[in-house]
């Protein structure tokens, strides 16, 4: 970028726009790593991709992985890589166990979003009904909402499974929740940070509400094809249109 270049920053929503998304809201899908919080902040995930890569290695199996997926450092990428190209390993369960100790020990670590807190607690006690639906562990998702002291807020907690084929984009954490709450679709609307999340929410038939953090964030839900309308750079704007 030259000097006289101008920076040009991607459209997000209105508060306008936020007031018409929630309106219609009585059940909200949360995931976790994002939108709830830094889990990793403590115990960074390329580490723990490192630490995978060692354990893969450790087994005699360095061929599980390919050379994208190591440079990647991404611990969730790894895992669906390996499930969909050696679905029967036997080594793929252990992996799975062996990234929810990672994420447990994540836990004390990780960073509360900036608002959410405070946005969970108001609208729950607007009447909302919420759900954690992750492809993070239930287990570390449970720790970390008691951490919080949000346990109250949170009575269904949907985290990853053994099938990981199953971790969004694919709906099934989405589609568990709204049978549990008993939540008609359109009443419902799923918080996510990444084109993941995004694509969940539309096979499910659910709202999306994308919080981006930051520009590349932005970038990568609308090139996903989340709309400016439903994209927010700080959980403020939900808090403000919320109490307005």
């Amino acid at each position: 970028m030259t000097p006289d270049t101008t920076w040009i920053e991607p459209e997000i929503a209105s508060a306008e726009d936020l007031r018409k998304l929630i309106a219609p809201v009585r059940y909200v899908l949360w995931d976790l790593d994002g939108p709830m919080c830094r889990l990793f902040a403590g115990h960074p995930a390329p580490r723990v991709a490192h630490g995978l890569v060692t354990t893969v290695e450790r087994a005699g199996q360095p061929e599980l992985l390919t050379m994208k997926e190591r440079l990647l450092k991404d611990p969730h990428a790894m895992l669906t890589g390996i499930s969909r190209r050696h679905p029967n390993s036997d080594l793929l369960t252990e992996l799975e166990e062996w990234l929810t100790r990672q994420e447990l020990v994540a836990v004390p670590g990780a960073f509360p979003t900036p608002h959410a807190d405070p946005l969970i607690r108001k609208w729950s006690a607007l009447g909302v009904q919420f759900a954690v639906t992750t492809n993070n562990s239930a287990r570390a998702a449970a720790a970390y909402v008691d951490t919080r002291r949000l346990a109250d807020c949170f009575p269904y907690i949907i985290g990853r499974t053994r099938d990981l084929h199953l971790m969004k984009p694919h709906p099934h954490s989405l589609l568990q929740a709204l049978d549990v709450m008993d939540a008609n679709p359109s009443e419902a609307l799923m918080v996510g940070d990444a084109p993941t999340d995004y694509a969940a929410a539309r096979a499910a038939d659910v709202r999306f509400l994308g919080y981006a953090g930051n520009r590349p964030k932005v970038v990568a839900l609308r090139k996903a094809g989340a709309e400016p309308s439903c994209i927010v750079r700080s959980l403020k704007d939900v808090w403000d249109a919320l109490t307005s």
